[in-house]
């Protein structure tokens, strides 16, 4: 026998409330016109609707919470509308909250617009925002893209096809390089030319029957080179519209070249997720993303150094175990701890990895030994939060630690 109840909240009040909060915002953001890529006329325009004319819709990320980051965000849609909404004010804002500038894009679609002319938008945007970048208080060093879905093979395709500048060129802007200094790509479209690339999304951004050479130009899977810049990566598994391939293939392709990347695939969330608010597990992406920014010293312009040593406990070398450094002091929030592992009693961690110059305080934890039978009960830490500090300087920092169990 089945039972069922129908309960019935008065949520007109609550409503009302969340519904003038939202339509406020809503409205303060559509009546905020984008600022022009190209004001006098972006070149290859075809008229001077907002079709016609790409521009960034302005996220500075308030004073007091400011880590010099800036992201320029490209909706998704296909190559044929653009999610403003979804992937584009709303992460915005998520990016505001934490401090990071966001510069949403509206960029030019095929069929009207096929490619250079999306890639060339994107690229005008990365140059626009490092040219200003000291009028939102962006470090001209940490501008990177995002993007969702095609908006994702977008910032993919920034990621891939950039240049230092254009010195010849009479145009200021276009002097400044357009190479992003990280990528966040998510459930992106990756691939032209395999069977698991979007074909809504290749008919829309190069015709009926492209070339097969500009697919494979435009397949960014192939276009990775060591100096594609750090990328994060998130997608679902339960994405039918653009596979997990997509992401799949990329991460690939940034491993082979080393460069530094991070991937994550979730098991339940269709296509087009944006934040995914309510997914009980998909929802932490966002905060993965934060904690990978903050781990690549994306979040702060500390200096980071090479730091080598020994670790002996009660006089032994430390077998297996891990050393962390911990920044200490003010204004250290963004400043990323690192860790390294410890093995028979020596450590080391190059600079792009190290730890940031200054003070920092370390811990240091003992894994046990590595034989074929248990020789603790569990890790144990050695140190204790506070208890050993270490100025970090420029250049190789060498340590060494002898400390006592009890």
């Amino acid at each position: 026998m089945k039972f069922a109840r129908r309960v019935v909240f008065n949520l007109s009040l609550c409503l009302t409330l969340i519904a003038c909060f939202s339509a406020s915002t809503i409205v303060d953001a559509a009546e905020k016109e984008p600022t022009l890529l190209w004001p006098e006329g972006a070149p290859g325009a075809k008229g001077t609707e907002d079709a016609d004319q790409p521009g960034l819709w302005i996220y500075s990320a308030p004073e007091d919470k400011r880590t010099g980051a800036g992201v320029v965000v490209c909706p998704g849609g296909g190559y044929g509308g653009l999610a403003v909404d979804t992937e584009g004010h709303q992460i915005a804002q998520f990016l505001n909250r934490n401090g990071i500038s966001a510069f949403v894009l509206r960029y030019r679609l095929g069929r009207q617009y096929p490619h250079p002319i999306p890639m060339q938008d994107v690229q005008r945007a990365i140059r626009f925002v490092r040219k200003d970048a000291a009028k939102w208080g962006v470090d001209p060093q940490r501008i990177g893209v995002m993007g969702f879905s095609a908006g994702g093979h977008l910032a993919s395709t920034a990621a891939t096809h950039f240049d230092t500048g254009i010195r010849a060129s009479s145009d200021s802007i276009d002097q400044i390089s357009c190479r992003p200094d990280f990528a966040i790509l998510c459930y992106p479209v990756i691939t032209m030319s395999q069977d698991f690339g979007h074909k809504g999304s290749a008919r829309n951004l190069l015709g009926e029957s492209p070339d097969p050479e500009l697919l494979k130009l435009m397949s960014n899977e192939l276009q990775v080179t060591a100096e594609t810049p750090p990328t994060f990566l998130f997608h679902t598994s339960d994405d039918k519209v653009v596979p997990p391939m997509n992401s799949v293939a990329f991460y690939q392709a940034l491993n082979k070249a080393g460069v530094p990347a991070e991937m994550h695939i979730f098991r339940h969330g269709r296509h087009g997720v944006s934040l995914a608010p309510g997914y009980p597990a998909l929802s932490v992406w966002p905060d993965l993303l934060l904690n990978w920014m903050k781990s690549s010293g994306f979040l702060t312009d500390a200096k980071r150094s090479a730091v080598e040593g020994t670790i002996t406990v009660d006089g032994s070398p430390l077998r297996w175990g891990t050393i962390t450094f911990k920044p200490v002091g003010e204004h250290t929030e963004n400043k990323p701890a690192v860790c390294g592992r410890v093995l028979n009693g020596k450590f080391s961690i190059p600079e792009a990895y190290g730890p940031v110059q200054g003070t920092n305080s370390i811990e240091v934890i003992n894994m046990g030994d590595f034989k074929p039978f248990p020789t603790q009960d569990d890790f144990k830490r050695v140190t204790q939060t506070g208890q050993i500090k270490f100025n970090i300087f420029s250049g190789k920092n060498d340590l060494a630690l002898d400390l006592k169990s009890k």
